[in-house]
């Protein structure tokens, strides 16, 4: 299964998600590439759309490696598999969490420009992504939903491997996939067009969330 963009993975996966018949759904998306997504299903669910902004900590020297991750509330998630495969020591990991702190909330403050944050307290939060690679950025999604009291916590995306789907389906209370492939290689490789999501496309979707749009 190769989707053509997150559009309509978004869609397809919203239908997965109406099916499960969540309590006072809250979609919260992951920026960038998760919010394309989520908007699509917010939309099948009829539900608010929000951000939920967190930050991979990549391995410095092959940077798309997560060894862990960082999110709002001060929550940071650490990979020791990761950290151990790579021989990164606790003071080189700090580094990296100071600085995509620092990222993070600079692009908090770029999104809650047009779009507050909703209270996610007694509601069903449901985390949107592109796609799992590690599942870093999930896992300090889900704990950043849980400090703000969410009632439950889902996470939905339309592809991951099974490793990754092991470890967030360990702490979340549901996880839907659309596509557990065998041979996962990347989450771009399983859409056509997995072109950049820029801040002012999520600009525009939030905006256009709270207007009904």
């Amino acid at each position: 299964m190769r989707f053509a963009d997150r559009r309509e993975a978004g869609a397809l996966l919203g239908q997965a998600v109406v099916e499960g018949n969540p309590l006072a759904p809250l979609v919260a998306a992951l920026p960038r590439g998760g919010v394309p997504v989520g908007f699509e299903v917010s939309r099948v669910l009829g539900c608010d759309l929000d951000v939920l902004v967190v930050r991979k900590v990549g391995v410095p020297f092959q940077p798309e490696l997560a060894m862990g991750a960082v999110g709002e509330r001060g929550v940071v998630i650490e990979n020791r598999e990761v950290m151990r495969a790579a021989h990164i020591s606790e003071r080189v990991f700090e580094a990296v969490v100071a600085a995509e702190t620092a990222e993070l909330e600079a692009r908090v403050r770029i999104y809650r420009e047009v779009a507050e944050p909703i209270d996610p307290a007694g509601r069903t939060v449901i985390i949107t992504d592109d796609g799992l690679a590690t599942g870093s950025s999930a896992l300090a999604a889900i704990e950043v939903a849980r400090a703000g009291g969410a009632l439950a916590v889902w996470v939905a995306v339309p592809v991951a491997p099974a490793d990754s789907i092991h470890r967030v389906e360990a702490v979340a209370d549901q996880l839907i996939v659309l596509h557990r492939p065998h041979r996962f290689m990347a989450v771009g490789a399983w859409y056509r067009d997995f072109s950049q999501t820029s801040n002012d496309e999520v600009r525009d979707l939030l905006r256009r969330s709270r207007e009904g749009g």
